[in-house]
């Protein structure tokens, strides 16, 4: 045997070129079977601690800390509702309909009925419906300062217009003495 330490006369180890790496002998064999085993075994574990988490929830664990599975109060979480989900102008006008006769005035809230607000951006329009003629056209109005008044209560642009119905006249009934064509008596109404 030489003293070089080229392993020429080891067995199982064949001399190599320059440049080239030496080929792994039993020794070193072994210790990367080794390694591959641990390293799937470490895969095994983790696996069947995934498996073991998703059994009991998870893996998320009650403790003293506050997180997001914890109970909310009720307005709390009407309110973390309705910001995730975008709900905000239309709880606001929500908010208006439930307080009309604030904002308009005892009078006109015993004549005049809020009924739907539609929220799309083109439109914006409150739907309020009158008992009578007449208060339908005192609320047209004032339609111009009852937005300017809702739209500083809910922000800027929130209604852009009032609808405003009349009185709706009684059930129109089709029977053998009805001309066809005729609508009756209710064309006094509206």
């Amino acid at each position: 045997m030489s003293g070089r330490g080229d392993g020429a006369g080891e067995p199982g180890r064949e001399r190599t070129g320059e440049g080239r790496a030496p080929e792994p002998s039993g020794v070193d064999l072994a210790r990367v079977a080794l390694r591959a085993a641990k390293e799937q075994a470490r895969a095994r574990g983790a696996a069947a601690q995934q498996k073991k988490q998703a059994r009991r929830g998870g893996g998320l664990r009650s403790g003293a800390r506050a997180d997001g599975r914890d109970p909310l109060p009720l307005g709390s979480a009407i309110n973390r509702l309705i910001t995730e989900r975008g709900w905000e102008t239309p709880a606001a006008v929500g908010g208006v309909m439930g307080r009309w006769p604030q904002i308009v005035g005892e009078d006109l809230a015993k004549h005049c009925v809020p009924l739907k607000y539609d929220e799309d951006p083109d439109e914006r329009v409150l739907t309020v419906q009158c008992d009578s003629t007449a208060w339908a056209t005192q609320l047209r109005l004032l339609a111009p300062q009852l937005v300017a008044r809702l739209n500083a209560d809910l922000g800027q642009g929130t209604v852009r217009l009032i609808k405003v119905l009349g009185p709706g006249g009684p059930q129109r009934r089709f029977g053998p003495l009805r001309a066809p064509g005729s609508t009756g008596p209710g064309d006094t109404y509206g």
